[in-house]
């Protein structure tokens, strides 16, 4: 057994699970203090439209085909991201994130034919942009768990609680200092990309409705709308997994419905 594969196994049993809990326990109101803003320097929420960019448009069909360990359909849906605009360092950077809910192994693979694919097209004369780096590194020690509950209170739209946490609290200070502070005070990529990623392999993992009915409404705190998170559905029908667009439509509809309620 190679080091990558044991390592892959522990963080698939660590972090994805640990992830596919964090928002599920989500509270539907935020607290009537909460304004505390991102640490990115890159505007995590855009405006809000009817329609994905087609940049956008890739990365929900780039982490269905990854969390279903489908490499052909992988390939042709990083192809068609970088035609499309994603940068490198955007395309790796969705598919670092993505470890946290489906596990090492699949990242570790996806980063492989990513990289295959890169060589391929500068042997055809194409070259991709680079795209940048994050600006700074992450802080470290009680500067990191504070971005980190800063972060995740915002895309949660309260203090994150349940029972799961109060059984293990650890957990929650991992999702705090790992998932939401190393990776999302990365600012290479904004967090409407970051919840297009997550919907997209959330959906096509079956058991992870909970999870995926709240990452829908993650999606829309961070500035995606009703239409576009529609054409999420639509792209994933394309992509013929019509069981991850079921999925996402079902969850969509949840997530609207307790939007328009107030919960």
């Amino acid at each position: 057994m190679t080091d990558e594969t044991l390592f892959g196994q522990r963080g698939l049993g660590l972090l994805a699970i640990a992830t596919s809990l964090a928002l599920a326990f989500v509270p539907g109101h935020a607290a009537e203090n909460d304004t505390t803003p991102t640490a990115t320097t890159v505007t995590p929420t855009q405006a809000t439209t009817d329609t994905l960019s087609a940049r956008q448009q890739a990365i929900p069909s780039i982490a269905a085909a990854m969390a279903a360990s489908d490499v052909p359909r992988l390939h042709e849906a990083l192809s068609r991201g970088l035609d499309a605009g994603l940068t490198l360092s955007e395309s790796k950077e969705i598919l670092v994130q993505l470890y946290a809910y489906v596990g090492f192994p699949r990242s570790l693979n996806a980063l492989g034919e990513l990289m295959k694919l890169v060589e391929a097209r500068k042997a055809r004369g194409i070259q991709d942009a680079p795209g940048r780096e994050p600006s700074r590194d992450a802080p470290t020690g009680d500067a990191l768990l504070a971005a980190g509950l800063a972060n995740q209170t915002q895309i949660s739209g309260a203090p994150v609680k349940g029972p799961v946490f109060d059984f293990a609290p650890v957990i929650n200070r991992f999702l705090q200092t790992h998932l939401f502070g190393d990776i999302f005070e990365r600012d290479n990529l904004d967090w409407q990309s970051r919840e297009l990623a997550t919907v997209g392999a959330l959906a096509a993992t079956p058991g992870v409705e909970a999870q995926l009915r709240s990452h829908m409404r993650a999606s829309l705190r961070v500035g995606l709308s009703a239409a576009q998170l529609r054409q999420v559905v639509q792209i994933l029908a394309a992509g013929g997994d019509e069981q991850a667009a079921k999925r996402a439509g079902a969850a969509l509809a949840q997530a609207l419905a307790a939007a328009a309620s107030g919960g």
